[in-house]
Parts: structure tokens; C-alpha cells; sequence
């Protein structure tokens, strides 16, 4: 039995369910299974970028020369364009962000007359099939790498300056304190908002259908259009993220049972 009949005679036992139509969520069910697909694709690879992001930013935002020459050029050339960049990604709505980089900062970059960066027949293919895509994952890469900087930098901060200055008078270099002392400890202590970061990302990547991007609202919003029904197609893909979030907040959990038995990361 298919799941269309297994509906209809589930609507004759139930005479409440012969309201509900699944059938129009059956119906699209290729278009929900590619959304959710997309989802989980743009949120993967936006975390993984903005954690590399968010740890060189936490690093720059912590960058400091008390005397000598580079005093001045650290200050202004790396901690206060992490400050800025912050700053700004943070304080500014995420659904602003997907908008401008989508309309006005990657037409200039990647257009087919007069790209920046990426110009002719190559700029005009990648605008047509990738860039509702390369402006989401753009957009919350950079948005997730300002909250993770700021993770990064708490977290850094809270190992005790006794460790780094010991590391130091070992000869050890500042890149190498913070490899094997400073954030093996550190990331045991962000992997609590490392994975709230993840969980937020995951679902505030619906946002990303306003540009025309195929994720899971998309097909929705395609489904409610076509029969003017709201709640199943709406209601499916609540019930598809609560799923998906439970697994990554369990996943998660797990991350740290293992961490605190092992008693950090080796």
C-alpha cells in the first residue's frame, strides 16, 4: 500500500484527519527532500568556514604589542578590523545581510560586462546557477564567523595568562601557545555555544529562500502556492527542522560527555 492510499483510508477510520492533506506534501515530497538536503549542505559548510573564521578572528581580536614598532599597525590593521567586522555582523539583521551581499556586493564582484573579480561567460554561468546559492553560504558564513569570533575570544580568555607566559618562557611562539596550550583547552569550554551557534545557523538559514535559493521554506512556499493550503506544507517543514535540531543539539551533547570523560581535547 503507498502512502496515498494508507492516507485516504487513515481519513475514512479518523473523520478529523479528512481536513488534513499530506497529499499535497506527498506530492512535492522530491522538492521537501532537495530543501532539506540544501539545508543541511549550506549550514554544514557555512560552520565549518565561519569556525576557520571565527578562530583567526578571536586570535585578531586578541592581538596585542605593548611596545616596539608594530604597536600601532596590530592595533589598527588587525584588531580594529576584527572590531569593525564584528561589530557590524553582529549588530545588523541577517535577513539585511543575505540582501546585500545578494543584490549589491556579489553583482559587483561576479558580473559578465564588469566583475571585480570574476567577469564574462564564467561570471554570467556561476550568477545563473550557483548565485542564489554562493550569496546564502556568503552571507551566513560571514554571520556565523562574527558570532563564533567572539566565541573564540571568550573562550581564549578564559585560560589562565599563567599558561601562555609559562608556554612563552618554554620558547615557545605565539602561534604555537595558542595551538597546543591555549585552544585545545579553550574549545572544550566554547563547544556548549560552538553547537548553540550551529543550531541558530541551522535555522536561520530559512532566510535564504527570500533570494530564491531551493532550501526547505522554498518548497513550502511552492507547495502552499500551488493548492493555497498552508498548514501541512508549513507544518512539515517545522517538524523537519525540530528534527534536525534535536539531532544536532544531541550530537552536541555527546561532543561534550566525550570531552569532560577524556578530560579535554588530546
Amino acid at each position: 500500500m503507498d502512502f496515498l492510499n494508507f492516507w485516504k483510508s487513515m481519513q475514512e477510520s479518523v473523520p478529523v484527519l479528512q481536513q488534513v492533506r499530506l497529499d499535497i506534501v506527498w506530492e512535492y515530497r522530491e522538492l521537501f527532500l532537495d530543501g532539506a538536503w540544501m539545508t543541511i549542505k549550506i549550514t554544514l559548510i557555512a560552520v565549518l568556514l565561519g569556525t576557520l573564521i571565527g578562530l583567526i578572528g578571536g586570535m585578531a581580536r586578541l592581538a596585542e604589542v605593548r611596545h616596539g614598532p608594530w604597536r600601532l599597525p596590530v592595533r589598527w590593521l588587525v584588531r580594529m578590523p576584527a572590531t569593525a567586522y564584528v561589530t557590524f555582523f553582529r549588530g545588523t539583521p541577517l535577513f539585511v545581510q543575505i540582501l546585500l551581499i545578494h543584490f549589491a556586493i556579489l553583482p559587483s564582484l561576479i558580473h559578465p560586462t564588469d566583475g571585480v573579480l570574476i567577469a564574462g561567460e564564467l561570471a554570467r554561468t556561476l550568477r545563473q546557477e550557483y548565485g542564489a546559492f554562493m550569496s546564502g553560504l556568503v552571507a551566513l558564513t560571514l554571520n556565523a564567523g562574527a558570532y563564533i569570533t567572539e566565541i573564540f575570544r571568550a573562550g581564549i580568555q578564559s585560560i589562565h595568562r599563567g599558561q601562555t607566559e609559562a608556554s612563552r618562557s618554554l620558547g615557545m611562539t605565539y602561534w604555537q601557545t595558542m595551538r597546543y596550550v591555549v585552544i585545545p583547552q579553550a574549545f572544550r569550554r566554547m563547544l556548549p555555544p560552538l553547537g548553540n551557534e550551529a543550531i541558530m545557523l541551522l535555522k536561520d538559514s530559512s532566510l535564504v529562500s527570500a533570494i530564491g535559493l531551493s532550501e526547505m521554506v522554498y518548497a513550502a512556499r511552492t507547495a502552499a502556492g500551488a493548492y493555497s493550503r498552508f498548514w501541512e506544507p508549513y507544518l512539515a517543514i517545522a517538524f523537519a527542522y525540530l528534527i534536525m535540531t534535536l539531532v544536532l543539539a544531541a550530537l552536541v551533547e555527546r561532543l561534550e560527555k566525550r570531552y569532560q570523560a577524556a578530560g579535554g581535547i588530546h
